[in-house]
Order: structure tokens, then C-alpha cells, then sequence
């Protein structure tokens, strides 16, 4: 399991497609930053009688587990019957989770979860290497590959206003429900770390019994 840096805040400055991104006290920055425009991403039934809540980073090898060997049949049995909503919020550990968050919102709520699965499952290849000009332009061949155009994720990756308030977002998520690890679930508000289908499962069909 992937854990945090213990970072009192964390303070974005994307002046420009490859600027800086770092760890610094941000707290005062952060309550500053108005994060209502952010919208959580979302698949299943508004109405489910259970929402699962995903708190992944884009650059965790664990969350790429998670999306090749377990949501699938969780999407199956339990997001495409309606019986539970699914939310995932993206935890930034370094620009590039940052990057490919924003690469993934741009293609907006249609396109979130199809670029996502492509960022998880392509993980290592488009992570490959250290260089930032070369991660930027694996992210573009991705969204390229969702529909989008150069013009578009160039846009979305140079926006320092939508990063600034994503980190903002975050750091609040974070401190709300006390995350600390990725991947973090809360299903019906009840906090778990990572967890096999079956595993995943009993909760699921524990919280469902309650509901029935």
C-alpha cells in the first residue's frame, strides 16, 4: 500500500505545461482556494442504496491492481445491477498523478472512467522514464486515444487555476475522511483499505442486508 509524505498541505504553481509541482505548507493557500467547481466522478444508479467511495492516485501501482483485478466484477455485480454508486477521487503524490488527473477530467464525466482505466492499465509505459516532456506526451497519446486533441489536453495540463483548486479539493478530501494510503474505500462512509472481490464483496453485501 502506498503511503503519504507527511505534508502539512500541498500548494500547486502550473504556471505552464511543465511547472513546478512540490510539497509545501499550504493550509492557509488551500482554505484561500474556492473547490466548488469540482465535481466528484461518478458511475451507477444516483439512487443505490450504497455508495463506494475510491480514493486512488493515477501513479499507484496498487490502484492499477485494484482496476485489472477487482472493479471489474465489482462493476458488474454491483454497479451495473444498481445496487451500489461508484466515486473515485484522485490523490495527487506527485505531478504527474496531477497531470493525469487533469488529463482525465478533460475529457469530462463520458470520458473519465474510459481514459482512467487506460492511465491504470498503461501505467508503467506511460510512467516510464523520468522525463517530464516524455510523461507529457505519453498523457496526450492517451487522451488522443479517447478523442481528444493535442489543443485540448495542452489546455487542460497548462490550466494552473484548475490545478491549484484540484490540490485544494484534495487536501480537503483528505483531511475529511482521514486518508492516509491509496487505495482507501469508504463504502457508506465506513473506511477500508485494500481489498480482494470477495473481501469487497462481504462488506458490500454486508451494508445491503442492512439496507434490505
Amino acid at each position: 500500500m502506498m503511503h503519504f509524505s507527511r505534508w502539512a498541505g500541498v500548494a500547486v504553481v502550473l504556471a505552464a505545461l511543465f511547472g513546478p509541482f512540490g510539497p509545501q505548507t499550504a493550509a492557509a493557500e488551500d482554505a484561500q482556494v474556492d473547490t466548488s467547481s469540482v465535481e466528484d466522478m461518478a458511475i451507477g444508479n444516483p439512487d443505490a442504496p450504497v455508495t463506494v467511495i475510491e480514493y486512488a492516485s493515477f501513479t499507484c501501482p496498487h490502484c492499477a491492481k485494484f482496476e485489472a483485478d477487482v472493479f471489474p466484477e465489482l462493476k458488474k455485480n454491483y454497479v451495473d445491477t444498481g445496487k451500489v454508486r461508484f466515486i473515485l477521487r484522485e490523490v495527487y503524490f506527485d505531478r504527474y498523478g496531477l497531470w493525469a488527473s487533469m488529463v482525465a477530467r478533460c475529457g469530462g464525466e463520458m470520458r473519465f472512467f474510459g481514459i482512467g482505466e487506460m492511465l491504470f492499465r498503461d501505467q508503467r509505459e506511460w510512467l516510464k522514464g523520468e522525463d517530464p516532456t516524455q510523461i507529457a506526451d505519453n498523457l496526450r497519446r492517451i487522451g488522443r486515444s479517447a478523442g481528444l486533441t493535442d489543443d485540448q489536453v495542452n489546455a487542460c495540463l497548462s490550466d494552473a487555476k484548475t490545478a491549484e483548486t484540484l490540490v485544494a479539493w484534495y487536501n480537503e478530501n483528505r483531511a475529511k475522511d482521514g486518508i492516509d494510503a491509496t487505495p482507501t474505500f469508504l463504502i457508506d462512509g465506513d473506511k477500508h483499505s485494500n481489498m480482494s472481490y470477495d473481501e469487497f464483496s462481504q462488506a458490500l453485501d454486508a451494508k445491503l442486508g442492512q439496507d434490505g
